[in-house]
């Protein structure tokens, strides 16, 4: 015979839902599904927990929040395109419901312990992870906090159980096709980087199109999908192999930084060296030449990153996804 009051943190577990979720049902909040909230409502008649009105208060009071952690401790991230777009995207979803969002810049070791501690003391019902590197210990620290878990695009090391993805390696095959198509010979390659699932199905992309259009694939210089790095990676490709005539850059950013470089070599574009680049972020429509691209629905993997935790976190099994991109042509090929 029990001798204490049934507690909030029992009904959630007999129930298999976060107490986030049981503070929901309990306050008749929306964004819960039907699945959950039966599942909330068996559990409390079983358990007979009564929230008295000290406590409904506190669960009201109380938000439930979510963690977007990103492996990545660089300042200049914030002024990043692409993880502005994800970051909006996910806002655009919180925003819908009743939840908070802590982001965790999490690369070091500092950062790998603060995301320990949010998950270990509850304090995000769900995580999304975003720019894993290979055997990248976000993976392990999210996995061991028992809260549900969406990457933004897989690990090299291991596909997740439930992650929102963009078709990187149809897209760059798109891209050097569409080059080929052109009638260009010689073309090369800045990657981004190689321990990033991003970075080697989009190198991935680029050797299969040009295997199957019987071309040589060792024009390759590797960045790091900053501008710098692909400014850098097309001075190397024009000292070892200046007779190339088209070069797949594996983002807009590495793209914007190869078109500089070009023109201070004197090369026309996309006369005497056609660019495409992968993203389609707002830089592309302003560079010079605009930029020919595939577009990733970057806005949208945010929101759909959002969305498939949110269905976690009340119970729901969703199914992983995989976003189409497209070819975006401007003026630079």
């Amino acid at each position: 015979m029990r001798n204490r009051p049934s507690t909030l943190e029992e009904v959630a577990r007999l129930s298999g839902v976060s107490t986030g979720t049981v503070s929901r049902v309990i306050n008749n909040a929306p964004h819960v599904s039907k699945k959950s909230r039966e599942a909330v409502q068996r559990a409390i008649e079983e358990l007979g927990y009564v929230p008295n009105t000290a406590a409904r208060s506190l669960a009201t009071a109380r938000r439930g929040a979510v963690a977007l952690a990103i492996s990545s401790d660089d300042p200049v991230l914030f002024a990043n395109q692409f993880f502005a777009e994800v970051i909006s995207g996910v806002n655009a979803v919180i925003e819908e419901t009743d939840l908070q969002l802590m982001l965790v810049l999490a690369a070091s070791d500092r950062g790998h312990s603060r995301l320990t501690r949010i998950l270990q003391s509850r304090a995000a019902d769900g995580v999304m992870l975003l720019a894993l590197r290979e055997n990248d210990p976000l993976s392990k620290i999210a996995d061991e906090g028992q809260v549900p878990v969406v990457h933004g695009g897989r690990s090299l090391d291991r596909t997740p159980q439930y992650y929102v993805d963009a078709d990187n390696r149809g897209g760059a095959r798109q891209a050097v096709e569409y080059l080929v198509s052109l009638g260009r010979q010689r073309i090369a390659t800045i990657t981004g980087q190689t321990d990033m699932h991003v970075g080697v199905n989009r190198y991935l992309g680029f050797r299969e199109a040009l295997a199957l259009a019987g071309l040589a694939d060792h024009r390759i210089s590797h960045g790091d999908f900053s501008e710098a790095s692909g400014a850098a990676g097309m001075a190397q490709l024009l000292d070892e192999h200046p007779d190339l005539d088209a070069v797949f850059v594996a983002s807009d950013a590495m793209a914007a930084g190869a078109l500089k470089v070009l023109r201070e070599r004197g090369r026309s574009v996309p006369g005497d060296v056609a660019v495409v680049g992968f993203n389609d972020i707002v830089t592309a429509q302003h560079t010079h030449p605009a930029l020919t691209t595939v577009r990733q629905p970057i806005e949208a993997l945010g929101r759909e990153m959002t969305r498939m935790l949110v269905r976690l976190i009340d119970g729901d099994r969703p199914t992983s996804l995989i976003l189409p991109t497209e070819l975006v042509v401007r003026e630079s090929a």
